[in-house]
């Protein structure tokens, strides 16, 4: 008997040194791999396949945006059409760059133009680099939110916003974080407010650049400028995008797709938390299957849809707790969880 399932496909920072060799592990034999590394060295880069079976993980190396974009996407792809029979696909979202792999999951670009349009994007990204991405979170030790504290973050960011030569704005809503992004001096003055908290925060992202805010409007662009609107088709599957809108089977103007990815997508802030939010209670899915590379994003998840008390979950301990018993997450980057959803 099948098993109703949302795919999600995770962003930016999911391939790490854990994650090095993903691909060899999992997809070795896959004929799409020779296409994308066939596509990337058209563009004189170097294989993914290349990137993936390096000896070593190299953070100068791996995480910029156009060796993290392809690898993290043929990862999440390759992951999504490994998903077992027994799993029926009702709908699929993404966070950030996910995107770009939603688009490919659900049937609306062919999987060598969904790489296409990630590798480009992340390329575009990686020689622009317009500032950066900071994360700090909002809920407290049981991923409850704790009172006022997202909307006085919202507060500070625009606060800092209005000072001359400050550029700061949020970019992505990631369950109980908010990732804002900005110019150095935007960062800066934001990291300086707020107060350090669980020993890692606030974290300035490696590599990444202000992405989901006006600042990467060359970006868009230039994307647009390269990517032609005859990649996108309407999808086959139902997708949710960074606003939580779903785009349904039979009823999407691929232009109007075209538009949302290569403008809106790029320029506006990702509503992630939303997307899960949508995707529970327009869908009822049994399980949520998150793609690999990584693992890091089951928490966003699961605070998510906490916020939105699905299911009756109030907290980090009522997850863990129904995790044990059912699990409602599945994550691909986890051998165990892995196994549940291929075999």
């Amino acid at each position: 008997m099948s098993r109703t399932a949302v795919v999600i496909c995770p962003g930016r920072g999911t391939y790490n040194k854990a994650e090095l060799g993903y691909l060899a592990r999992h997809h070795a034999r896959r004929a799409e791999l020779r296409d994308f590394d066939a596509h990337r060295e058209q563009q004189g880069q170097q294989a993914v396949t290349t990137l993936d079976g390096a000896p070593r993980f190299s953070s100068a190396r791996h995480t910029t945006g156009e060796a993290a974009s392809p690898l993290i996407y043929a990862a999440s792809y390759l992951d999504a059409t490994a998903i077992a029979e027994q799993f029926e696909v009702v709908a699929v979202t993404g966070n950030s760059m996910g995107w770009y792999t939603a688009l490919a999951v659900s049937g609306a670009v062919t999987p060598l133009d969904g790489f296409a349009v990630a590798n480009t994007m992340g390329t575009l990204m990686h020689q622009h680099l317009i500032g950066g991405q900071t994360l700090y979170p909002f809920v407290d030790d049981d991923w409850r939110a704790v009172s006022d504290k997202r909307a006085d973050l919202l507060t500070l960011v625009a606060d800092i916003a209005q000072r001359p030569e400050h550029l700061l704005a949020p970019s992505i809503h990631l369950g109980g974080m908010l990732v804002v992004a900005g110019n150095s001096d935007g960062l800066e003055a934001f990291e300086a407010a707020v107060p350090p908290t669980g020993g890692r925060y606030p974290m300035r992202l490696p590599n990444h650049a202000a992405f989901h805010t006006a600042l990467q409007s060359p970006v868009a662009a230039a994307g647009r400028d390269r990517l032609a609107p005859s990649l996108i088709h309407p999808p086959t599957i139902p997708l949710i995008d960074g606003r939580g809108a779903i785009w349904w089977s039979g009823a999407v103007d691929p232009l109007d797709l075209y538009t949302y990815t290569l403008d809106h997508q790029v320029t506006q802030p990702y509503d992630f938390t939303r997307a899960i939010q949508v995707a529970a209670r327009a869908f009822a899915p049994e399980v949520f299957v998150i793609t690999g590379p990584g693992t890091t994003l089951g928490g966003a998840v699961a605070q998510s849809l906490i916020a939105a008390h699905w299911q009756g979950l109030d907290g980090k301990a009522a997850f863990q707790a129904r995790q044990a018993e059912d699990p409602l997450i599945l994550s691909m980057g986890r051998a165990d969880q892995r196994d549940v959803v291929t075999r």
